[in-house]
């Protein structure tokens, strides 16, 4: 009897740890499963699509409308926000000395961007060409008959100050206006614009493969406007980027939102014809006869020509293909052709 009773005793705590075991082993499946189902799953990126004005791979087709944005250039407007987003900049006289820049956005926008200034007739026509929501600030008499005329989809800080446009305490007027990033659908909504991408404009880029090593070595090059050194600009290019850098009055161009120096893949710059149309020095430019352009990237520079082609400033080579530009973003200088672009431009 008394080895039975110590049987049934053995077998109970036999089969008290065997039950033990395994609901120990369950738990630790339990927490295996529960480890593999949060470990974080790494797929690869595909970026199939290109940018039309930035030639940068991503991963979803580009959808929004150009934006174009002019931009204060006095030495009291720098450093300018949200320069650095945009894909392309041109810089054109807009009176006197005083240059303007044109501010295309399309891949992105920032979160604000500024000093706005006013409106010329030519910049009115380049974002025509390109079927970009224009934003400005004021307009020249020229300027203002386009826009009134509906040449374009625009917003204006005549109509707007305040609201959409926002002024800032650090700076005064005119140099103070500024849009942020989140108004800009609501502009078009005022307006009834809409930012859908629809007249599919883009710029030739090169691939991976293809090499861009073609011309003169040109690691710096300068633009003079006039003795005026504040507007005249110098740009240095860096092997390790691949891009330049920009100055501008003695100081390095950067983004006051980042407060990092701007990095460029490309630097253009176009001759065209040029004229003073009144007592306050504003220009003419004409747009549309073409004429000779120089091409600097990776250090390189090449004479080609520019054209007008339905509505869009491009350059072209030799045969009337578009000249491919570097991924990344662009700087277009318009320089009167009187003095002419071989005195407006030094290299080296």
């Amino acid at each position: 009897m008394f080895r039975w009773r110590n049987l049934c005793f053995v077998l109970i705590i036999s089969a008290l740890l065997v039950g033990c075991g395994k609901k120990d082993e369950k738990n630790e499946s339990e927490e295996s499963i529960e480890e593999e189902e949060t470990l974080p799953i790494s797929e690869e990126v595909e970026l199939s699509f290109v940018t039309p004005f930035t030639g940068e791979k991503v991963q979803q087709e580009a959808s929004m409308r150009p934006i174009m944005v002019t931009i204060n250039n006095h030495p009291k407007a720098r450093p300018q926000s949200g320069i650095a987003s945009a894909d392309v900049i041109y810089e054109m006289l807009a009176e006197g000395d005083i240059t303007r820049l044109l501010a295309l956005y399309q891949s992105k926008l920032p979160d604000n961007i500024g000093p706005i200034r006013s409106a010329r007739d030519y910049f009115v026509e380049i974002a025509a060409g390109l079927d970009a929501f224009y934003i400005a600030h004021g307009y020249s008499p020229e300027a203002r008959s386009l826009l009134e005329n509906g040449v374009v989809d625009h917003v204006n800080g005549m109509a707007y100050d305040g609201t959409l446009f926002k002024r800032s305490k650090d700076r005064v007027a005119p140099h103070n206006s500024y849009m942020p990033g989140e108004n800009i659908q609501a502009a078009a909504d005022k307006v009834s614009a809409s930012l859908l991408y629809q007249k599919k404009v883009s710029y030739t880029f090169y691939k991976e493969d293809e090499s861009v090593k073609i011309g003169e070595k040109a690691n710096s090059v300068s633009v003079t406007y006039s003795n005026d050194n504040s507007f005249n600009s110098l740009y240095t290019y860096d092997e390790k980027s691949n891009c330049y850098t920009r100055q501008s009055g003695d100081a390095v161009t950067t983004d006051y939102l980042t407060n990092e120096p701007l990095k460029l893949s490309n630097v253009l710059i176009f001759e065209m014809k040029h004229s003073i149309i009144d007592n306050k020095g504003r220009r003419e430019i004409d747009l549309h006869s073409g004429g000779t352009a120089y091409v600097f990237q990776q250090g390189m520079m090449r004479e080609v020509r520019w054209e007008n082609k339905d509505g869009v400033l491009k350059a072209v080579e030799e045969d009337g293909s578009e000249v491919k530009l570097v991924p990344g973003q662009t700087w277009i200088h318009f320089v009167p052709t009187d003095p002419g672009i071989a005195t407006s431009i030094t290299y080296s």
